[in-house]
């Protein structure tokens, strides 16, 4: 038996650092991934897939991201089970239990929206934890598989949360204890354990039967997210009385969000830089944050500029990360001398220069006006 595990969806997610058009596209690549599993599943063969939780970015959604998102679910064309996470749990405003969404949802899926085992056909089980507020007060998946049978059935456990093992507050009660789903699984009664909330592909302890898919379109930079963009076919054997299990990872996301870190002291570190930036593929399917350290001249400064005003253009985002960048700008001598100016203006921009070597607020806006002053010179353009 195989089955696609997959989690973390997150329709209707928005990202503040995207262009104007950038994000339509983001919010389409998110559904493209979820209607792509229906190639996936034909593939492997796959007999229905499980969503580990978020579903939705949460349940106040807007009701065309509703629809187009359950359209995006028809069209997979096998069984679907949706477990209800921290985004969308089901509490008074879940968005399963809107009108909308009863309506409209398709007749290949199902919610599971009651804590415990849900017959899948004979001899299989989905053992669900949905969440039922955004703050659990115990372990939800400790709580349905205390009385689990080891009588052969083929069981997959569906949670959502984090695991107790990666996360420091060891006193949250809402973490997944990894002792008790080891437990289950080493006494048969649960042969494999599908989770969701890390957006990275992730396995989880020893036995090979405890994953995170992570979210199958990438959702933050790769600093954070080192794997994401994957779903997860797994196949379990259900005629050997062990349950082998094999999961393998298939790619589905498209989107790249990635972390630059250069440092940049001359003309020749912000040409590198160029050249990097403009050999990056699908650069409108691409973000990218920029983490710049170095000193330079007023001029090459104003090329650096100029450089990621172009790419800004070109990238689905591109932005440099203010926290993590550290330029100092300090004008060299004779760095104004062949601008052909005399006069007044000549003495204006010896102010300028001398202002810029010093400190405080009044030195920066020297150097912006010194810097807007060699662009206009077509002395900074890219």
């Amino acid at each position: 038996m195989r089955f696609v595990h997959t989690a973390d969806w997150q329709l209707g997610m928005t990202r503040y650092f995207l262009n104007g058009e950038a994000q339509p596209r983001y919010s389409a690549a998110r559904r493209d991934a979820v209607a792509g599993l229906k190639q996936v599943a034909a593939d492997s063969g796959a007999e229905f897939v499980v969503v580990a939780g978020d579903v939705f970015e949460h349940n106040q959604l807007a009701p065309r991201d509703v629809s187009q998102s359950l359209e995006a679910m028809r069209a997979i064309g096998i069984p679907v089970y949706l477990l209800p996470g921290n985004h969308d749990p089901l509490d008074a405003s879940s968005v399963y239990s809107s009108a909308l969404f009863t309506a409209e949802c398709p007749d290949n899926v199902t919610v599971l929206d009651r804590a415990g085992v849900h017959d899948i056909r004979p001899g299989l089980q989905l053992v669900a934890a949905p969440w039922t507020s955004k703050a659990p007060l115990t372990d939800p998946v400790a709580d349905v598989l205390a009385d689990l049978p080891a009588d052969g059935t083929t069981r997959i456990v569906v949670g959502h949360g984090g695991v107790d093992i990666f996360v420091p507050d060891k006193d949250r009660p809402s973490l997944i204890r990894l002792a008790a789903l080891e437990e289950a699984v080493d006494r048969g009664a649960v042969h494999y354990v599908a989770l969701g909330d890390k957006h990275s592909r992730m396995q989880v302890g020893s036995t090979g039967r405890i994953w995170y898919s992570g979210s199958p379109e990438v959702t933050n930079y790769d600093d954070i997210e080192p794997d994401p963009g994957h779903v997860l076919v797994v196949e379990v054997d259900e005629h050997d009385p062990a349950h082998q299990v094999r999961v393998e990872p298939h790619k589905v996301g498209r989107w790249r969000f990635v972390t630059l870190r250069r440092s940049v002291d001359s003309n020749r570190d912000v040409a590198d830089l160029d050249i990097n930036l403009d050999l990056m593929p699908d650069k409108d399917r691409t973000v990218v944050r920029l983490a710049l350290t170095g000193s330079l001249t007023v001029t090459d400064k104003a090329a650096l500029d100029a450089c990621l005003d172009k790419y800004a253009r070109l990238f689905a985002a591109l932005r440099v990360d203010d926290k993590q960048s550290d330029i100092a700008v300090m004008p060299a001598d004779g760095e104004f001398d062949d601008l052909g100016i005399g006069g007044f203006a000549a003495s204006a921009v010896d102010e300028l220069v001398t202002a810029a070597r010093a400190d405080g607020d009044e030195a920066d806006d020297a150097r912006a006006a010194l810097a807007l002053l060699l662009r206009l010179a077509d002395r900074g353009v890219a």
